[in-house]
């Protein structure tokens, strides 16, 4: 028996093949640690018990200023990116920060796995024993009282219950006119320049062996795939982890290894303690950035497949419609069921 469940032939040598799995894309994390250099490193300053913060990033002096007040105000104490050759001044920005560690990474980030081979690379050397969160640029995590209880309560909170995990719903957030313009002017916080999402409908399914999740809809679906849905952008993420050497993400932040993490999210209904990623892919350069990817052809394993939703964002569609709803906060994402709260609210913390 394991876990429960009758050990059978076929479970057995399903078990053995994700063990190899997990071990080759260890040990491609292990030799993508030759692609980075180093242009500062300040982990020398990590101490036990920090929560770290890693992320692959190109271009994104537009998004980093909030991201890194947001991660610092949520706890975070020490950043860890990895920037795949920006020409924005991105690098030089990182470099003047003193909680961020950052180096450069020329290759290909598709064949990177997306860059999660040299997020990986970083999480083996730096991670282990820590929390975690593993995510993009334009990903801001928010849970049930952010503002007021930092990740240190949450992860302690976390530890209590023997969760080695929390799953987050990536939210696209957009603005009510087209794309190019936002809500608001550059300083304000993401969700005043872009005020609106989808509620719903939402569907999230379990896939074996892996365990894995996949969840689907929202506006992208919508608008972009609404012929071909289930070749929708997937939403469900694990960005926050207690870090072990032996786990090792998948594909991005959307699954791991071993698979029993992939059981700490269902998606939205799941009434487990749960986040948010405020997603800001569609600020104001999101058709220039659209352009741009129809060239570079770095972002799906099959670039050529996804060309025409490249260029249908590029030409700067309006994705406001009339059942699209105004973001408030978190209270709005529990009574909207797209986050849950366990008994985090009711608790110290």
């Amino acid at each position: 028996m394991t876990g429960g469940r009758p050990t059978t032939p076929r479970r057995i040598w399903s078990a053995w093949r994700l063990r190899w799995k997990r071990r080759r894309i260890l040990w491609r994390c292990l030799r993508a640690d030759r692609d980075l250099t180093p242009l500062s490193d300040r982990t020398a300053a990590i101490r036990t018990g920090d929560i770290l913060c890693f992320a692959t990033v190109r271009n994104e002096m537009l998004r980093l200023p909030q991201f890194l007040d947001h991660y610092r105000q949520l706890g975070v104490t020490a950043f860890l990116i990895v920037d795949n050759a920006s020409t924005d001044g991105t690098d030089d920005m990182l470099r003047g920060q003193p909680d961020v560690s950052v180096w450069r990474a020329r290759g290909s980030y598709r064949k990177a796995r997306f860059g999660m081979d040299w997020l990986g690379a970083l999480l083996f050397r730096h991670g282990h024993g820590h929390w975690c969160v593993t995510v993009d640029a334009d990903e801001l995590l928010v849970y049930p009282d952010w503002n007021r209880r930092p990740l240190s309560r949450l992860t302690a909170h976390l530890d209590a219950a023997r969760r080695p995990a929390m799953g987050a719903m990536m939210l696209d957030l957009y603005p009510r006119g087209p794309l190019g313009q936002t809500d608001a002017p550059p300083g304000a916080v993401l969700s005043d320049r872009l005020s609106w999402f989808d509620a719903g409908p939402y569907r999230c399914r379990a896939v074996p062996p892996r365990r894995n999740r996949i969840l689907h809809g929202g506006v992208r679906e919508r608008v972009f795939f609404a012929d071909d849905p289930e070749r929708g952008p997937t939403l469900n993420k694990l960005p926050l982890v207690r870090w072990n050497r032996r786990y090792a993400y998948v594909n991005s932040t959307h699954s791991l290894l071993p698979p029993r993490l992939n059981d700490q999210y269902d998606g939205p209904g799941d009434p487990r303690l749960s986040g948010i990623l405020l997603h800001g892919k569609f600020l104001s350069d999101s058709p220039a950035r659209a352009v741009e990817e129809l060239h570079r052809a770095q972002h799906f394993i099959d670039p050529a497949g996804y060309a025409a939703y490249h260029e249908a964002i590029g030409q700067a569609p309006v994705l406001w419609h009339d059942r699209s709803v105004r973001y408030h906060g978190w209270r709005q994402m529990l009574d909207l069921g797209l986050m849950g709260a366990g008994d985090w609210l009711s608790s110290e913390g």
